[in-house]
């Protein structure tokens, strides 16, 4: 882990600049009627998961050129993220994959309490085979045509349950790459039918108080056809599996220039909300780091969350899913989270009685602005100091690069060779 002691001998050095900061902010804001402690508050309250593949380098379709320290398994994962909440307080769970993250649950139970970090939804692999698998995922996982990989996929998704029960997880997310890639290569009706039976036999494996995700994304890497493709699609899933059942929208997987802010308010005013997995794109399933691109979505995504955050009911599980190719996978993972929580911070700032007002009146153009003034507001000495008094770094980059901790792992990891296309 990080020296506790180094992050106080960075924090020292930067601590009279945040509050000269801090106090200057909070003037600014006090001129508006806000109270910038009630701000802080609500950003040391926040938190987003980790995802634990995203410590280790991505890639392509075409080449993964991995970086120096990467993690051998789940342990150096885990160990990895809790570096990242050390830093920034703001990233207090992780989320598993199976069978990639697959080891003795009491293992990861006292790992996951020895770096302060606790479990959030679990992710089951049907987009795959794995070593010793008996029925391939090469045309399909829960929708295949043959009974036996069906069976396969439903008792690998309970499998990630009863590992999920025994380290404190409570959510099953499924995300599968079936479909077809040639007209004609299946039927699209018998093909979701056969899904739908397959999870409802993995919704019946739930425990009481668990929930399960229904992933969509538009294409890759059935690229005609997509089993659960959109957030409609999603919503039936939920809307028939049950009320345990609830929608997951990452942010890259929807169609060009879709308005993701409101499907997260439909999805809401279904009941059937239920997470998000956050990164930014260019093109479409980027996987770039979060608000890289466009920071001002991130944020009207934030303003309607925090908008309906008192919907009765309401109960969403934030991670972040990302692919890092070119950078320092821990980096991204900190500036993520913490402009995740920037935009949080931002929407919170959002004058509601105001907006209503011009909402009443018609008036387009000053409830954009209203909107505007929050998120042109540099809520950075905010989102510092509710790092400082959480014991984390006021600059987590600058930190964790001050620590060495990449090559400290470098030395210890055995270096990984570049290989062919792959996530991870």
């Amino acid at each position: 882990m990080i020296d506790k002691t180094l992050i106080e001998a960075q924090n020292a050095a930067r601590r009279a600049d945040l509050e000269a900061d801090y106090d200057a902010l909070g003037a600014r804001l006090a001129r508006r009627g806000i109270d910038i402690e009630a701000l802080t508050a609500r950003a040391s309250g926040f938190g987003v998961a980790v995802p634990s593949w995203g410590t280790g380098t991505g890639g392509t379709r075409f080449a993964r050129f991995p970086g120096p320290g990467e993690p051998r398994g789940i342990m150096d994962k885990l160990d990895d993220c809790g570096v990242i909440h050390a830093l920034t307080a703001a990233t207090p769970t992780v989320s598993l994959h199976i069978p990639w993250d697959r080891t003795d649950p009491a293992l990861l139970r006292e790992k996951a309490e020895e770096v302060g970090l606790g479990f959030d939804a679990m992710n089951s692999n049907t987009f795959q085979d794995q070593p010793g698998q008996a029925h391939s995922y090469k045309f399909g996982s829960l929708s295949h045509t043959d009974p036996a990989v069906r069976a396969q996929a439903v008792e690998h998704n309970l499998e990630c349950i009863q590992i999920g029960q025994a380290i404190g997880s409570t959510a099953l997310t499924v995300w599968i790459g079936d479909g077809s890639n040639f007209p004609g290569q299946t039927s699209l009706s018998r093909q979701f039918d056969r899904y739908m039976e397959a999870m409802g036999r993995v919704y019946a494996g739930l425990p009481d108080d668990w929930r399960l995700f229904s992933e969509h994304k538009i294409y890759e890497p059935a690229f005609y056809s997509t089993v659960v493709q959109d957030w409609g699609t999603s919503l039936m899933i939920a809307q028939e599996l049950g009320p345990k059942a609830q929608c997951l929208v990452d942010l890259g997987h929807h169609a060009p220039n879709v308005n993701i802010e409101m499907i997260v308010s439909r999805l809401i005013r279904a009941g059937k909300l239920g997470g998000f997995h956050f990164n930014d794109s260019k093109y479409g399933d980027d996987d770039l780091d979060s608000g890289t691109i466009d920071p001002f979505r991130l944020f009207l995504v934030w303003n309607e969350l925090v908008e309906l955050e008192d919907t009765p009911g309401l109960n969403l599980s934030h991670m972040i899913d990302q692919s890092h190719n070119v950078t320092d996978p821990i980096e991204s993972l900190i500036v993520s989270a913490t402009e995740i929580q920037r935009a949080f911070v931002q929407a919170s700032l959002v004058d509601r009685t105001a907006l209503e007002g011009y909402r009443a009146e018609n008036d387009a153009l000053m409830a954009a602005a209203t909107l505007r003034a929050g998120f042109r507001t540099d809520v950075e000495p905010i989102l510092q100091m509710a790092r400082l008094r959480a014991g984390a770094a006021i600059d987590p980059v600058a930190t964790y690069r001050a620590s060495g901790w990449r090559a400290k792992m470098a030395e210890t990891r055995p270096a990984v060779a570049a290989g062919g296309g792959g996530i991870v």
